[in-house]
């Protein structure tokens, strides 16, 4: 007996089984009273109850194919659960090899690296792209490459002059060995973080408060390299140290703040000096300028007073070569008259006055003797 019968047993009711692997048989009927029944001729059945028609089934249209009818009986519902356990299989095994390809590929960005230990031994760096390991002998670790920073916060400090002083700063790095950043520390940042701050505190001790304040770029190349010396051996690379903020404490602020006000104010001071001198040395300046100017005015005005008096010489000595003896006592007379004229009563004649009165006198002597000439006649 086929598998099919001994589990669903012979055939009940006027229904022929199919069986697993074959074509559907011939309709046959069956007299079985209170069942309708298969038949290949549409009309009435032998006992004269009505019969339903149905097409014969395809040839080749049993399990050998993909889809079987679920109008048969108990045998094509069996063959129906078989079917879905097959399909569940498969989906299975389809999930597990998913599964074990997103476990064996991964994916590397450009920015990253992996560092695979195979059976804990490492390997070389791998990436960017698709990257193959074996599930369960492979443990990759991804390693971020690009820069970044740390921030450190306020680290109590003593200068080389006893004054304490909180300091803050900010460290930039990034990794340049993927693998000796895993390999050789265990958190290269938590252990960046550590040396930065005894280093700090090593750095402000030999420096005095006041140039803590007032050199942060000094301060800020002294640890990046003492950083950077440290972290080269786990792979890391110190790009840029910046200090953001110093707090002395309060009464050394109260301090700076009258040290500031007292340096404006002797500024201040000193400015307005500086002022004062500069006008008064403006203003002599200006002095002796305006001296050596009104000299020089005075020398070009009494050359050119003399040069003009001189041409006056010249010209009234031209003119009195020409002047016969009398026009020249007339002169004389014309200047005693002037001089009578005025209001004084003092006269001081010089004493070449008789030598121009000579001429006069001559001229007075010569009328005379002319006229006692005419009375002796």
């Amino acid at each position: 007996m086929p598998p099919c019968d001994r589990l669903l047993g012979p055939t009940k009711h006027g229904l022929h089984a199919i069986r697993y692997g074959h074509r559907s048989p011939e309709p046959v009927l069956h007299g079985a009273r209170g069942f309708n029944v298969r038949t290949r001729n549409p009309r009435q059945s032998g006992h004269g109850l009505k019969s339903r028609s149905v097409h014969p089934r395809p040839r080749g249209y049993g399990m050998g194919g993909f889809l079987v009818p679920f109008d048969l009986g108990p045998v094509t519902a069996f063959q129906g659960v078989e079917l879905g356990g097959i399909f569940i299989g498969a989906f299975v095994f389809i999930i597990i090899v998913l599964i074990f390809l997103f476990a064996t590929l991964k994916v590397v960005k450009e920015y990253e690296r992996i560092v695979n230990f195979r059976l804990g031994k490492a390997q070389a760096e791998k990436g960017p792209g698709i990257v193959a390991v074996i599930p369960g002998i492979d443990k990759p670790v991804r390693v971020d490459l690009r820069e970044r920073y740390l921030t450190i916060p306020h680290q109590t400090c003593i200068t080389k002059d006893n004054a304490p002083v909180d300091v803050d700063f900010i460290v930039y790095l990034k990794v340049a060995s993927a693998a000796d950043s895993v390999i050789r520390v265990n958190n290269f940042e938590g252990a960046a973080m550590g040396i930065a701050t005894t280093t700090l505190r090593a750095v402000i001790g030999d420096i005095i408060l006041d140039e803590v304040l007032s050199k942060r770029e000094e301060i800020n190349a002294v640890l990046r390299t003492k950083l950077d010396e440290v972290t080269t051996r786990w792979g890391v690379k110190v790009t840029n140290v910046e200090i953001r903020e110093i707090l002395p404490p309060k009464n050394v602020t109260d301090a700076m703040i009258l040290q500031m006000s007292a340096e404006r104010s002797r500024r201040a001071v000193v400015i307005e000096a500086d002022g004062r001198k500069t006008a008064t040395v403006t203003v002599a300046e200006g002095d002796k300028q305006s001296a050596i100017l009104r000299a020089e005015g005075g020398r070009q005005a009494a050359i050119l007073g003399a040069e003009g008096y001189a041409q006056a010489l010249s010209t009234i000595f031209g003119a009195a070569k020409g002047i016969d003896e009398k026009t020249l006592m007339l002169q004389y007379l014309d200047a005693l008259k002037t001089l009578g004229a005025s209001p004084s009563t003092k006269f001081i004649l010089p004493l070449e006055f008789t030598e121009l009165v000579r001429p006069l006198r001559n001229v007075l002597s010569s009328a005379e003797g002319g006229a006692s000439k005419a009375d002796d006649r």
